[in-house]
């Protein structure tokens, strides 16, 4: 045996107690040298590096009106990272060295939803104090983990007012009384709290059938400005988020963008509790994301209501990640 090939052999043993081959699970992976996977590139947080954007998971579904294991979903998107690479020639980006790191999930209460959200809107709140520029990537959870998080991005600039554009079938301003608080609930807690003004929210992709006239009575009043997936559909995209950017960015100093992924056409979205026919394309959704990164008045994100235990393939959750990495790569082209 050669030198160069003892050398190998010993090394390729080492810390497994001499076995040949047998190496950790990440080492015994196939890696391509000439590649970087997002598994590799979005690493734990330190706690101190200052960050470009920061991925948290928020493991909730007990406040879901249907039956729903987005609780899983946090997990599932990580598990599709391994997936996709970080260079997108689309875009004519490669992401691996921004500062994106994976900050955790926020730990909820067993049952007690109440706290939960308490827990999210204090964990964001200390979050923007340690890091003033971060741009949030959450991962959710139901949609009844948006109020408590844009209440804290909100709190974030004092004083100010901000805009949501919300992507979604639904528009989820179910009364309290019939039920409390839920994932059919976040925009009427937001637009009664006044972390948000309604003239200052765009509504795009709700759906005919899926909501009860009292509801889009209630948007109208509060000045919500409501796109539909039809009106998406014959005007297009660009169209429509141009009127929407407009509408939001009217006197407000940050956009928070709240994605429900049910706002996709339930064929090319499977794993989520609400699916409908009538959705929006991927595309729609994939272009939308990307110009909204890139636009420096967008200081947040959340994308919320995907099942993994009902998906087909992960198929859902990877749709999720290549929302994400459309709108990292967004971000990647704003001007420094």
């Amino acid at each position: 045996m050669s030198g160069s090939e003892s050398s190998s052999e010993s090394s390729s043993n080492s810390g497994s107690g001499g076995i040949p081959f047998l190496k950790s699970p990440d080492q015994a992976a196939f890696r391509d040298h000439l590649e970087t996977r997002l598994s590799h590139w979005i690493r734990r947080w330190d706690g101190q590096e200052q960050l470009i954007a920061g991925i948290i998971g928020i493991p909730l579904s007990k406040s879901s009106i249907s039956l729903s294991g987005a609780s899983m979903t946090p997990a599932a998107v990580r598990a599709a990272f391994k997936s996709f690479t970080t260079y997108s020639l689309e875009y004519g980006v490669d992401l691996q060295h921004m500062a994106v790191r994976d900050l955790g999930d926020i730990q909820m209460h067993v049952t007690d939803i109440g706290e939960c959200h308490s827990r999210i809107e204090t964990c964001l709140t200390k979050l923007y104090e340690k890091q003033p520029s971060i741009v949030p990537i959450v991962i959710g959870g139901d949609h009844s983990i948006s109020r408590p998080s844009v209440k804290a991005f909100s709190a974030r600039y004092p004083g100010k007012k901000v805009g949501i554009i919300h992507f979604d079938a639904h528009h989820d301003v179910r009364n309290f009384e019939d039920g409390g608080v839920t994932n059919g609930t976040p925009f009427r807690g937001i637009l009664e709290s006044g972390a948000a003004l309604g003239n200052n929210i765009a509504q795009i992709g709700i759906r005919g059938f899926m909501n009860s006239k009292p509801y889009h009575d209630y948007v109208l009043s509060k000045g919500v400005h409501v796109f539909t997936s039809r009106d998406v559909r014959i005007s297009g995209m660009d169209a429509i988020l141009a009127q929407a950017i407009a509408a939001v960015g009217d006197g407000t100093d940050a956009i928070y963008v709240s994605f429900d992924v049910d706002v996709i056409d339930q064929a090319y979205a499977p794993g989520c509790p609400a699916i409908g026919t009538g959705g929006l394309n991927p595309w729609d959704a994939l272009d939308a994301l990307y110009l909204l990164g890139a636009l420096p008045q967008v200081r947040g994100i959340d994308f919320v209501c995907i099942d993994p235990t009902v998906d087909v393939r992960n198929v859902t959750s990877r749709l999720a990640v290549q929302f994400m990495l459309s709108f990292l790569a967004g971000i990647a082209s704003r001007p420094d």
